[in-house]
């Protein structure tokens, strides 16, 4: 997931303060002094921009407002909260193939059927559809299951066994997470 876009505006002494520690921010950090063009663009195409200022204007859609002296530990707070929200409605959201999986409360659903998955379902899903060729049974120990050679793959194989037979039961799907000698894969 890529960075929180923040944009500052017609507040150019905080961005200057912002501007200073800006390899720390979990953010994107932009700056404008006026409601023109290259604003407008900016913020059409990225509609989720939390814009911080210190003008009330209620075209704006994600707004922190302040009308009076700027406590810079709050506006971090605001900006915190708005970011675990974002995150929040972020991972409702994640297409895998033809199935939107909400990983905060662990359902796949189509238009016709919705499964709800154990947390580590939802892990093996969400990693295997961030990768471009099939992943090994040792590798998704690995990066799934944060373990080293110790665990056996059978453990792996039989989550898979088990999560594919739950996709074919509710949505009958046999071919959703597939396999071959090199790995395993989810068919976009």
């Amino acid at each position: 997931m890529s960075k929180l876009n923040v944009a500052l505006y017609k507040l150019p002494v905080l961005y200057e303060i912002l501007s200073e520690f800006k390899s720390e921010l979990n953010f994107n950090l932009f700056n404008f002094n006026k409601n023109d063009e290259i604003f407008k663009n900016f913020i059409k195409n990225n509609p989720e921009t939390l814009i911080i200022s210190s003008e009330l204007n209620k075209s704006f859609k994600n707004l922190i407002y302040y009308q009076k002296a700027l406590k810079v530990k709050n506006l971090f707070q605001q900006i915190n909260v708005y970011l675990s929200k974002s995150n929040y409605v972020a991972k409702a959201n994640i297409l895998i193939g033809k199935y939107k999986v909400d990983t905060n409360s662990r359902i796949i659903s189509n238009e016709h059927a919705k499964l709800k998955l154990t947390e580590r379902e939802i892990d093996l899903l969400v990693y295997l559809s961030n990768e471009d060729k099939e992943k090994t049974a040792l590798d998704l120990q690995k990066n799934v299951w944060k373990h080293s050679k110790d665990l056996e793959t059978h453990t792996v194989e039989t989550h898979i066994y088990r999560l594919r037979k739950k996709i074919h039961d509710c949505f009958d799907d046999e071919k959703f997470i597939i396999s071959n000698k090199n790995g395993y894969r989810i068919l976009q």
